[in-house]
């Protein structure tokens, strides 16, 4: 890459490791400014590519976040220009004074040393609309979950009890009973998967949802694995409350499912996360490849495997009222066409 002419004292950097108090090199060649802020804009797949760089003269630069540009040295002192002088300080210049300036110097010449000393920073994009943010439930929602009747283990226990025949309640339930750890990504994966087996295989509503809200108070602590059996757990218990009538009680559910969805305070970050979202919830993978060659395998093991990933998936989407590609009436026939699937 070129660079202007610059002193020795100068060392290349990346744009996108620029800091507070870097003397940077101006697209002049000749003077250096100090940075108060920078900001960084990222693209669409979540990955730095513009820096703000708000400068202390006033005004701002604009840099592709891979650009190399040219700072000052630390322990250097700071060029002000060949001459010595002191740079005159960073305008901000608005197009349209910009074209003014432009057709005034055409008709009459400009000394060296009256164009030397003027930088035209561009101006910084305008900040993008807030996202509205989702209330996480109140405390009149709250009272809509019934409170837990005795400890986990113990609720963990009474389902195990109501199937003694289901190995894999069995299985799950002996693993529980020696104490159950929120903080545990495999025990909260346990808690999802005995719910499931619940509702999903033995058709067993209550318990399923007694089990599920042991996760479903668990707030998001910024853990995305250990949030997934959580996210799980709110999604088939809302299908399930909804199956029972209790719309009120779903609904408190499906806003505990979108609630990490507010928490970004950034608004370009939250603009861009919600267009990502939205994505997903259009074009979900419903592993129909997966379910369709092993149906060509004769295997329906690994069938009922793909399906029950099939049916998490139409749940999540559920508790989100659909999508923009399949709505609830359509999500709620095929739901049951799944159920129906691996039940069976």
């Amino acid at each position: 890459m070129t660079h202007p002419p610059a002193a020795p004292n100068y060392v290349e950097q990346q744009a996108g490791a620029l800091q507070s108090g870097d003397h940077l090199l101006l697209p002049d060649g000749n003077r250096s400014a100090e940075i108060q802020r920078v900001d960084v804009e990222t693209d669409d797949f979540g990955t730095p590519a513009m820096v703000l760089a708000t400068l202390t003269g006033g005004g701002g630069l604009r840099i592709a976040a891979a650009s190399t540009v040219l700072v000052l040295e630390e322990g250097a002192g700071v060029d002000d220009g060949p001459s010595g002088e002191a740079a005159a300080p960073l305008q901000l210049v608005e197009p349209a004074a910009d074209t003014q300036a432009r057709s005034d110097a055409a008709g009459q010449e400009s000394s060296p040393a009256e164009g030397a000393g003027t930088v035209v920073v561009p101006p910084l994009p305008p900040v993008p609309p807030v996202p509205p943010v989702v209330s996480g439930p109140s405390e009149e929602d709250l009272a809509l979950i019934p409170a837990v009747n005795g400890t986990p283990e113990s609720v963990v226990k009474a389902a195990a009890g109501a199937h003694p025949k289901s190995v894999g309640v069995l299985l799950l339930g002996e693993r529980l009973a020696k104490g159950i750890n929120t903080k545990s990504g495999s025990c909260l994966k346990d808690l999802s998967d005995l719910a499931q087996e619940l509702f999903i295989i033995l058709k067993d509503a209550e318990n399923a949802l007694a089990v599920a809200d042991l996760l479903n108070v668990l707030p998001f602590d910024g853990n995305r694995g250990r949030w997934a059996s959580v996210e799980a757990s709110l999604a088939l218990s809302s299908y399930i409350c909804r199956q029972l009538g209790q719309e009120e009680r779903a609904a408190v559910y499906e806003k505990f499912l979108r609630a990490p969805d507010a928490m970004e305070t950034d608004p370009f970050k939250a603009r861009i996360n919600a267009k990502v979202r939205q994505r997903s919830l259009n074009e979900p993978n419903l592993y129909d490849k997966e379910i369709f060659r092993a149906m060509d395998n004769s295997n329906p093991d690994a069938e009922r495997e793909w399906r029950l990933l099939r049916l998490e998936a139409l749940l999540f989407l559920r508790a989100h009222g659909g999508s923009e590609t399949i709505g609830a009436p359509e999500l709620d026939r095929r739901i049951g066409n799944e159920l129906e699937s691996v039940r069976s």
